[in-house]
């Protein structure tokens, strides 16, 4: 019986070691977020010069992508880019944008969520939030697969 009982302990052990996901190293961790940093920032700043789309060259450009912002769900690149151009139609509602306290986690050698707070800064209001996004890494550059923003208004 205790046999039995050791062989099946073993067993789920080197179950678990099978789908465990690959150890990333420190130093690969760290490249990794500086890399997922450097495109939020590449956002900001393609955001603040009015570039809509160089700020969406951070987005997975998929059917599949997923925007969910203000209660509702965008599928698709062009969908999503279509309503960035259609809310932020103006440098004026665009304002200026400033996304802080990023909190990157890497999940395996593909695939991160970052976390954090966006701020515009516009005459008359100043909406602010936190985002999630989901991020793949294809062909060695990581993209926002999903984006949840949400509004502390």
């Amino acid at each position: 019986m205790v046999r039995f009982i050791l062989a099946g302990a073993a067993f789920l052990i080197a179950a678990a070691c099978a789908t465990a996901p690959a150890a990333i190293s420190a130093e690969k961790q760290a490249a990794e977020v500086a890399a997922i940093t450097a495109l939020l920032d590449a956002q900001d700043t393609a955001w603040n010069r009015g570039d809509i789309d160089g700020f969406m060259d951070g987005y997975w450009r998929s059917p599949d992508l997923r925007f969910a912002s203000g209660g509702k769900v965008t599928r698709g690149f062009d969908q999503t880019v279509a309503r960035y151009k259609t809310t932020y139609a103006t440098p004026d509602l665009m304002g200026r944008l400033d996304t802080t306290g990023h909190e990157i986690v890497i999940l395996s050698p593909d695939a991160a969520i970052a976390h954090g707070h966006w701020a515009l800064t516009r005459d008359g209001d100043a909406p602010s939030g936190l985002y999630t996004l989901v991020l793949r890494k294809f062909d060695g550059a990581w993209r926002i697969v999903s984006d949840t923003t949400t509004s502390a208004d």
